[in-house]
């Protein structure tokens, strides 16, 4: 009796074994490859990101506070400049992407996009992703990978990658956590994706020319195709494209009912926005955004009835005609050509204040450049 009992645990120890096969087969190195961004089963929500009421909790006291409270703070432009980045890359994902999977390290590198280097396991990794540095904390759990962004002030961007055995696929799921709070999520998937060919270094593999089709619509000797203009022909200084910019519209907008809860108001911004510009000798065209503009964002929520928090963005755009390698002929098209946005808090009654310093430094800044491309 004792025989056959040992023998039934055994035969059902061996089928739980062969059910669990599929999982168990898998492996990080499955997440090695090329992958194709697959649209038709992927999710594009409109607006995905943080909320801009978010507050992040702070201690009451500390050792160098003297025993106040603290209240927000102003977010620093490190903080901005990552969290926009990282956000930016959640609502255009990379059309593909290139996984390479060692023991300790994994690098992702998104096309288009910046490469990354993590090392799971490892806490509080300090990543370099293009313009900005973010900390960085990934761990392994069986065959799925999770990598969590700090974006500053509480929040984290969580990625999680894991491949689908049945049809082969890449899944990548993308949390916004906010505190203790997970908010918006999406969700990508990706296919294996053939390996790029080289490029042809042959002659002989040219067509002859008499097959080529002659164009039909040639394109303006102004606007010749990205792809052929010689490096030699693009100016590549620093600020280039702000050299001989003498003059720009202001629009400021965002400035709604909460804004004026807390003492901001659209006309006194301008005004004020205006006056700096001229300072430096730029001609200010008020309201027009035909041609280039400094647009001003603010978007204010009050949190309580003591404390408003305000989300501001100062951005140079300006409009060009350019044909894309998938169009035909030039299109229209807005060029960001500086950014600089930030968080503040602080009671209704010095509320705006602290926005109208925090806005006319970033356009102090911009003007600064402005003036120093065109010496």
């Amino acid at each position: 009796m004792t025989f056959l009992r040992a023998a039934i645990a055994a035969t059902l120890v061996a089928l739980a074994t062969l059910g669990q096969t599929p999982l168990s087969a898998q492996s990080p190195t499955d997440l090695s490859g090329s992958w194709a961004l697959n649209r038709q089963s992927s999710q594009f929500p409109q607006d995905v990101g943080f909320s801009a009421s978010f507050i992040p909790t702070e201690p009451a006291t500390g050792p160098d506070r003297g025993g106040r409270r603290r209240g927000v703070q102003s977010e620093t432009l490190e903080d901005a400049s990552r969290l926009r980045f990282l956000t930016d890359e959640v609502r255009v994902p990379p059309d593909r992407l290139t996984i390479e999977v060692t023991p300790a390290l994994v690098t992702i590198t998104p096309d288009p996009g910046a490469p990354r280097t993590i090392q799971p396991g490892r806490r509080d990794q300090e990543v370099k992703i293009g313009p900005v540095t973010a900390i960085t904390n990934a761990s392994w759990d069986g065959a799925r990978l999770t990598i969590a962004y700090e974006a500053g002030a509480g929040r984290l961007i969580r990625y999680i990658y894991s491949v689908n055995q049945s049809p082969v696929a890449l899944i990548v799921e993308v949390e916004f956590i906010e505190g203790r709070a997970v908010g918006d999520k999406v969700r990508r998937i990706y296919e294996k994706a053939p390996a790029l060919p080289p490029p042809s270094t042959s002659s002989s593999a040219a067509p002859p020319r008499e097959a080529a089709p002659p164009p039909t619509t040639p394109l303006p000797p102004t606007t010749p195709s990205p792809s052929s203009i010689p490096t030699a022909a693009i100016d590549q200084r620093p600020d280039a494209p702000l050299k001989g910019l003498t003059r720009l519209g202001v629009v400021v907008e965002g400035v709604g009912a909460e804004a004026a809860k807390c003492g901001l108001k659209e006309e006194a911004l301008e005004m004020a926005i205006t006056k700096r510009l001229t300072d430096v000798g730029l001609r200010v065209v008020r309201y027009s955004d035909d041609d280039t503009y400094l647009y001003v964002n603010i978007n204010t929520v009050t949190a309580s009835a003591t404390l408003c928090v305000s989300r501001y963005d100062v951005t140079l755009y300006s409009h060009t005609a350019a044909k894309l390698p998938h169009t035909a002929a030039p299109v229209l098209l807005q060029a960001e050509l500086l950014h600089k946005g930030g968080l503040a808090g602080a009671g209704p009654a010095a509320h705006a204040d602290g926005v109208l310093k925090n806005v006319l430094e970033y356009v102090d800044q911009f003007s600064t450049r402005i003036r120093d491309a065109n010496k």
